[in-house]
């Protein structure tokens, strides 16, 4: 993935997680649980995309049965 693609798609997740926060009149402690969800979510596919963890986990993947 190049830079700039990077760059954007980290700019849109910060400025969804921003109107999350601001737009949704939610209680703290569930912004809290979806700031805490995205971030996360951001950090693992971070770490796939550098390579640091498998970019797919099996028992997430779609099950293959041998035939």
């Amino acid at each position: 993935m190049p830079l700039i693609q990077l760059i954007v798609v980290l700019i849109v997740i910060g400025l969804i997680l921003y109107l999350v926060e601001t737009l949704l009149p939610l209680d703290p402690a569930i912004k809290q649980v979806i700031r805490v969800v995205i971030v996360i979510a951001v950090i693992l596919w971070l770490l796939s995309l550098v390579g640091l963890i498998p970019a797919r986990i099996s028992w997430l993947g779609p099950r293959r049965f041998l035939t």
